[in-house]
């Protein structure tokens, strides 16, 4: 009986797959500031060349450098598990699967566009990389690959996970980065928003403000940032996922899965395993894709498709994308790394064009969930990762009162070890449903740019 599949080192995948090539209806461009489409040169300030050319690519496929495969294989191919014991305390006939993404040095699916990021800076000359982090995953894995290739790195901390998750800040340094809480007084973006408000919580949106502050400061140009989420450059790299999980399930005797699960914030990890599936829907699958989001930070289930910031103080170019205003400041939940106002371009144009079917879950049956799991399978998952967990019971439950066998693969992004603070909260009773009320919605979503076409 098989329980989990490997691959060979041999067998991991050696190009990345880009959605832009195949997405049914073309992109729209990134704009700057004015409303003028952005050139890619204006992005020569933050990145190097060559993850400039990955954003704007439309070719199909990218080879992996042998550098960044090198230390990849360190930890890839990822196990693909049947959930076997959750499948038996749901009575369901749904054989489920998850790709667990939690056994990388970082404990989570970040450093797959970590490695190749610290990789290209080190490589066009950059000495040092400034970053954002929601409940420090992101920051803990760009600091992993920055020690890799010699690089320093400066990681801006949403604030209520900087004090809710302090051993974040302990693994970022040890991989010798620094780590700030934020919003900080150490950039404008930072002081200004201190002075609104000095007991803020913080957010990404405020977080990337001051990364990429900190990076346009230094007239050397040696610094540059590095973002973990949202642009399709980030999407490209995490594909390696889903990858190897199509070969994975074939072990199984599986084909294509009838549904696809994972946690969605900025966008990675569900690009990640989602991606080269989707293109098996564009070509004709049956494919349920389910990106699940906060109840509390619903940008896809309740914002709007349109041009927006990436960040709180408007310093990004604007995409096109779902938001709930670059303005809007989610509540402090535990699931620190979806609490951002906005959504990855291409995930966004993949759910504008019917090619998925978002959810949103409130953090009490999240948690609820991921206790679940753990009795089961035993792996503690992130507050992040629980509500895909949160969705695949629904799935699963849906299956045993049709009865109906169908196949469900999930992304286990990350384990939540360094989280333990919320189930300690969760099993206390201190855990709140926090939802986002209509008058909230539409204060935020009045900050949107009046610039771009309307989508």
């Amino acid at each position: 009986m098989r329980v989990s599949a490997t691959l060979p080192d041999s067998e991991l995948p050696r190009q990345w797959y880009n959605l832009a090539a195949d997405i049914p209806h073309a992109l729209f461009p990134p704009l700057a500031p004015d409303g003028s489409v952005l050139r890619p040169e204006q992005l020569s300030a933050l990145f190097p060349e060559t993850l400039i050319e990955q954003e704007a690519s439309s070719q199909r496929w990218i080879d992996i450098p042998e550098e960044v495969l090198e230390i990849l294989a360190r930890w890839r191919p990822t196990p693909l598990v049947r959930a076997r014991n959750l499948e038996r305390l749901l009575n369901t006939p749904a054989r489920i699967y998850y790709k667990n993404e939690s056994v990388s040095p970082a404990g989570s699916h970040k450093p797959n566009t970590a490695v190749p990021q610290a990789y290209y800076n080190k490589l066009a000359g950059t000495k040092r990389l400034t970053t954002e982090t929601g409940a420090g995953q992101w920051g803990s894995a760009l600091s992993f690959a920055s020690a890799q290739f010699g690089l320093e790195c400066q990681v801006f901390m949403v604030r209520s996970s900087y004090d809710k998750k302090p051993y974040r800040k302990v693994m970022m340094q040890t991989w010798g980065a620094s780590c700030v809480p934020s919003p900080s007084p150490r950039t404008r973006a930072g002081r200004k928003i201190l002075e609104a408000q000095p007991d803020s919580p913080g957010s990404l949106g405020i977080a990337i403000s001051e990364a990429v502050e900190a990076a346009l400061e230094d007239s050397s140009g040696k610094t540059h940032y590095a973002l973990g989420s949202v642009l399709n450059h980030v999407m490209l790299h995490q594909t390696i996922i889903g990858l190897e999980a199509k070969r994975q399930l074939a072990l199984f005797g599986e084909r294509a899965p009838d549904t696809i699960v994972a946690c969605v914030g900025g966008g990675s990890n569900f690009a990640g395993l989602s991606f080269p599936f989707i293109k098996e829907k564009i070509d004709g699958a049956d494919i349920d894709i389910v990106p699940v989001e906060p109840a509390s930070c619903p940008s896809i289930t309740r914002g709007l498709y349109a041009y927006d910031f990436g960040d709180t103080a408007g310093m990004t170019p604007l995409l096109p994308m779902y938001t709930l205003g670059h303005t809007f400041m989610p509540s402090p939940n535990h699931a620190g790394g979806l609490r951002y106002h906005g959504m990855a371009p291409l995930v966004s144009a993949a759910a504008k064009q019917g090619l998925l079917r978002p959810q949103s879950i409130s953090q009490v049956e999240c948690f609820s969930a991921a206790v679940q799991f753990a009795r089961s399978e035993g792996i503690i998952v992130a507050p992040e990762t629980s509500h895909a967990v949160a969705q695949v019971i629904r799935e699963a439950v849906r299956a045993r009162e049709e009865k109906r066998e169908k196949v469900i693969l999930f992304g286990l992004s990350g384990h939540g070890l360094l989280d333990l603070q919320g189930y300690a909260e969760y099993f206390a009773g201190d855990i709140a449903n926090m939802s986002l009320s209509e008058d909230e919605l539409n204060a935020s979503l009045a900050s949107l740019p009046k610039v771009g076409p309307a989508l």
